[in-house]
């Protein structure tokens, strides 16, 4: 009952799935911790033993410990009304300050020459744009703008929208894959499937516009599935593991030894931009970053090694 209370409150707030996962994820373990005891029943040596065992036993990173607490505390003060006064003496984990991997754009390139289809054309589109992965596989075909030359990323993280450049080189490739989106569409029109998903209650207040065109997904799955949420069969977008191992399959191919990830190429589009003389609120606001310090990471990594100091070893003869 516990979870479906954390659930329903999630959703009463307007919290993302993810979130929801994540937080119904680690409220299941600290129940699974205690043998399945009532977290009501427990208190501040329950919470900080469980948060311990993550540290040392499963030896979790510093984010994660910060998730889990973050999941416990929504449960304790959201969902059982109860306050957490002895919060401040458990404390919180010191997450360590990294630099983001950035690729070249040799690198980049690399990888491109390894993908093809849809696969290429979104990795494209997330370096041409520095969209985050989800934001574009949520794309819909409303959402590209050719008059203006303009992509419009609609409730991106934090809930906001903000417009992106539509690269001029991404449009023919772009009009071909809504040509093949457009013919999915209308085999799922003659099949009289359910539309597409649709935020919030736009499903209740347009009840045919999940089916229109205009609201189609730009990446659509070749395939129609479940929804687990409301268990109808419908068309859903390109799913992000899809991507990620091709992407990954791509990056061993191209014989780059970097870590890199899809949201590796939004790294790459910030640091590139400044690269080429862009200011950093310029950047800032193409990244949707509410605090410009959270942007200036990218000026770290534009440093030559050692803050640009030649080393002495360099000036020997």
């Amino acid at each position: 009952m516990t979870l479906d209370q954390l659930r329903e409150r999630i959703a009463y707030l307007h919290y993302s799935r993810r979130t929801e996962q994540a937080y119904v994820h680690w409220c299941k373990a600290f129940i699974r911790f205690h043998e399945l005891r009532h977290p009501a029943e427990l208190g501040p040596l329950e919470v900080e033993g469980f948060l311990s065992w993550l540290a040392t036993e499963r030896q979790v990173a510093a984010s994660t410990h910060t998730q889990a607490l973050s999941a416990l505390v929504f449960l304790y003060t959201k969902v059982l009304g109860q306050p957490l006064p002895w919060l401040h003496d458990i404390g919180r984990p010191r997450v360590p300050r990294r630099l983001p991997m950035i690729l070249s754009r040799d690198e980049v390139a690399a990888i491109f020459r390894q993908l093809t289809g849809q696969h290429l054309l979104l990795a494209r589109l997330l370096y041409g744009t520095g969209m985050r992965l989800t934001e574009g596989l949520q794309l819909r075909v409303k959402d590209l703008d050719f008059a203006h030359h303009a992509v419009i990323v609609r409730e991106g993280k934090g809930g906001k929208d903000r417009v992106l450049m539509l690269p001029a080189s991404l449009q023919a490739g772009l009009k071909q894959q809504l040509s093949n989106a457009h013919t999915l569409w209308a085999a799922d029109v003659v099949a009289g499937r359910a539309g597409v998903e649709m935020p919030n209650a736009l499903e209740r207040k347009y009840p045919r516009a999940g089916s229109s065109w205009a609201w189609f997904w730009v990446f659509p799955q070749a395939t129609c599935s479940t929804d687990p949420g409301t268990g109808v069969v419908r068309r859903h977008h390109l799913y992000d593991q899809t991507f990620q191992r091709a992407f990954k399959r791509a990056v061993v191919a191209a014989q780059i030894t970097k870590p890199a990830s899809p949201h590796t190429l939004r790294h790459a589009f910030a640091t590139h931009l400044l690269q080429a003389g862009y200011d950093i609120r310029t950047v800032q606001d193409l990244l949707g970053h509410a605090d410009v310090a959270t942007t200036m990471i990218y000026t770290h990594v534009l440093k030559v090694g050692g803050g640009g100091v030649r080393s002495p070893l360099d000036s020997l003869s």
